[in-house]
């Protein structure tokens, strides 16, 4: 199979890309032909102002180089990932028109909130999904810019009207099942939105003993840090910190958490493969954390928000603990617990390996991303 993937990177390389070059390598590694369609937000800063509304909107150098890049490589399928800004939905149209189906992997909420996220204020804000995003654009939901937002609203009431969504897209890939209900509820057609959750392949760690509690991510507010802080010093613990972001500098002087800054991978699944558990405190409905995933890999159980897609990876008790979304107390209880629980954690951890087995290897994520192509192109490109 050739599949022509498209992604427009991050500044900050995260989760999302991660999947991205995964997905590549999980391809090739199976015999089959990729090339990619890349832009990256680096280049944002070579861009005036109206050039990049203009490609927000429709990206016409993007859509250019989709034409040619399927007609010199003659795609069975094109798979976009992240078209936000500088590839734009115009890539959906230029793929359907040169002849290839179009699946797209809905990694956040972008489709339904200009902020992505559906987050206002450190609470769950679902005001725009199903609904024209104006309330995002006067709010200023996209960095606190009223401009930036306006044209994110824009781009997202272009393309609605236009029907790129509808009409030219043969699959959606949603991360789990509550993710799959909301953009369902947001308008997308139920039929063409499935389930590939994330994956990572990992051999099961040394066994050894545990210790520590530990947290990993970017040090931003919508992953619940502030309530991790003041939980820790409630409960008496200590959690080691590996990431960095925007709140680095406030955490610094928080007494529960050691911050370890960035570090690589090997050296965060090696910690992993060392900790009692993982904390996910987010306060946003985080789609498919990739911690998650790399945490079940290592035999680490997960004390999660009770909240959107956490609540159903998660299962109280066997694979970890939930709590109570931005409840210090809550998760203090769950803290102290834990550090009084150690065999109880192990127990979790070894039925975390087992589900990640079941549902998250390689092998498994080819199988049905093998499949998703294939009901795609049986489909054929969507023309009106």
């Amino acid at each position: 199979m050739k599949v022509l993937i498209a992604h427009n990177a991050y500044q900050h390389r995260g989760g999302e890309d991660s999947v991205v070059a995964d997905e590549a390598a999980l391809l090739r590694s199976g015999g089959h032909e990729v090339e990619l369609l890349a832009a990256h937000n680096d280049d944002i800063a070579s861009l005036g102002r109206l050039d990049l509304v203009r490609r927000t909107l429709w990206s016409q150098p993007a859509a250019q180089e989709m034409r040619a890049r399927c007609q010199a490589f003659r795609p069975d399928v094109v798979h976009v990932h992240n078209s936000f800004p500088l590839l734009s939905p115009a890539i959906h149209w230029a793929a359907a028109e040169a002849g290839a189906p179009v699946v797209q992997t809905l990694h956040n909420f972008r489709l339904l909130c200009p902020q992505a996220m559906l987050l206002r204020e450190g609470r769950v804000c679902e005001d725009c999904v199903g609904r024209l995003p104006w309330r995002g654009a006067v709010r200023g939901c996209y960095r606190g810019s009223v401009a930036q937002s306006t044209v994110l609203a824009g781009m997202l009431v272009l393309h609605r009207g236009l029907g790129t969504w509808r009409r030219r897209v043969n699959r959606f890939i949603a991360l789990n099942e509550f993710c799959r209900a909301k953009f369902i509820e947001g308008g997308l057609p139920a039929e063409r939105v499935v389930i590939k959750p994330n994956f990572v392949d990992l051999p099961a760690g040394p066994a050894g003993e545990r210790a520590g509690l530990l947290f990993v991510g970017r040090l931003s507010p919508e992953k619940g840090l502030d309530t991790l802080a003041a939980a820790a010093a409630l409960a008496g613990v200590t959690v080691d910190v590996l990431g960095s972001g925007p709140l680095q500098a406030d955490l610094a002087a928080a007494p529960g958490l050691r911050l370890q800054g960035p570090r690589p991978m090997a050296e965060v699944l090696s910690a992993m493969q060392r900790a009692t558990a993982l904390v996910l405190p987010s306060v946003w409905y985080e789609n498919f954390p990739r911690t998650l995933v790399e945490a079940m890999a290592s035999g680490l159980p997960v004390i999660a928000s009770r909240l959107g897609a956490m609540a159903e990876l998660v299962e109280d008790r066997v694979t970890g603990l939930l709590f109570e979304p931005g409840s210090p107390a809550a998760l203090a209880q769950r803290l102290r617990w834990a550090a009084v629980h150690p065999a109880e954690l192990v127990r979790m951890g070894a039925n975390a390996r087992a589900v990640y087995e079941a549902r998250y290897t390689a092998a498994r994520n080819l199988e049905q991303l093998l499949a998703i192509y294939e009901s795609a192109i049986q489909e054929g490109p969507r023309r009106d």
